[in-house]
């Protein structure tokens, strides 16, 4: 039988910048990450592509055409392909999705920018799957002060990124994470899929980050796991995932490949997130190939197939650990895994 080659694995870019710089770590350059994603091997499989954050120094996200196709070329030369794309969405460039119309509007304009970038690469046949990534740039404190009307303000722009999206052949993946308003509970987050309502508005899975919605860190009375849970009870911890996973599995069009040790964790202007972890850490508290499976596999077992690539990402690494190739053989054995495991051959 043929070795599973779907989904197809890839890196993220953005790890060398986010967490970076503002008095952290310097960035590490967008060469670089791609030079270490392409070095790495294990048993002769290698990354098949990377997901790029649209964000300075690593890439521009008015640059023209020209500059796309530079783009695409770079990252052909390492032998990569392009998946999804994160749009630069937050202030000062972007604005809160439930800020004044013209923060919203500003939002808008930056996916509309972003999904121009998603389609050239298309065209340029480098891209052949993905989405664009939003959240919606604005913090938990801040959302609380009127959950209702914030939720409806977040809907209404995501609706009109949608329909911008829309015309350009795009779907947008809203990224399930503890320090975005109205997405920071596994809860608040499909309330504002399902005040969005659009088809090609989805979710994106992380992880690292959807196992805080299990401890209901800045919402506890969303919390699925009870307090002071007990990490060595993994019988509890799976039916904790397959909880979650069943309420926002059907929405999901993005997943993100990661380990977490249960804590919350945030460097430079990213702050309050999930901590992810090596692949191999001994604090991580997911198996990564069994746990992915709640994603990958609907509840009677079958694999989905709601995307075609998976992504790992590694926010706010050490730049020691992440210029090491050993980091990066590890997290592609633990992605193999997961291929093993839920993928398929075609």
């Amino acid at each position: 039988m043929p070795q599973n080659n779907y989904p197809k694995l890839h890196n993220a870019t953005w790890p060398g910048i986010v967490g970076k710089g503002e008095g952290s770590e310097p960035v590490i350059a967008f060469d670089k990450m791609l030079e270490m994603t392409a070095a790495a091997e294990v048993g002769g499989v290698k990354f098949d592509g990377v997901d790029i954050g649209l964000f300075n120094p690593h890439f521009n996200v008015d640059g023209s055409d020209d500059d796309i196709k530079k783009l695409a070329d770079k990252v052909s030369s390492y032998g990569l392909e392009i998946g999804s794309l994160v749009a630069p969405i937050w202030p000062p460039d972007g604005g809160p999705a439930m800020g004044s119309r013209e923060e919203r509007k500003r939002f808008v304009e930056q996916v509309r920018k972003s999904c121009h970038i998603a389609k050239v690469l298309r065209g340029l046949g480098i891209r052949p799957h993905g989405v664009v990534r939003i959240d919606s740039a604005s913090t938990p404190e801040a959302w609380a002060k009127d959950p209702a009307g914030n939720t409806k303000l977040i809907a209404e722009t995501f609706r009109e990124a949608c329909d911008v999206a829309a015309d350009y052949g795009e779907k947008l993946a809203a990224e399930g994470e503890i320090c975005w308003g109205g997405m920071h509970s596994w809860k608040t987050m499909i309330d504002t899929l399902e005040a969005t309502g659009r088809p090609n508005m989805g979710f994106q899975a992380d992880m690292a980050h959807t196992l805080l919605y299990l401890m209901g860190y800045n919402k506890p009375e969303d919390r699925i796991l009870p307090a002071n849970f007990d990490w060595s009870d993994t019988a509890a911890l799976q039916q904790g995932l397959k909880t979650l996973t069943a309420a926002l599995r059907p929405w999901t069009i993005d997943f993100h490949v990661a380990q977490n040790d249960g804590t919350v964790h945030g460097t430079g202007s990213h702050d309050k997130t999930g901590r992810h972890c090596l692949a191999n850490d001994p604090n991580g508290k997911l198996d990564i190939a069994r746990d992915a499976g709640y994603w990958l596999r609907n509840e009677n077992g079958e694999l989905t197939k709601a995307f075609r690539h998976i992504c790992w990402d590694g926010c706010m690494f050490p730049n020691q650990q992440m210029t090491q190739p050993g980091t990066w053989n590890n997290i592609l054995a633990a992605m193999i895994k997961v291929r093993e495991q839920h993928g398929w051959y075609e």
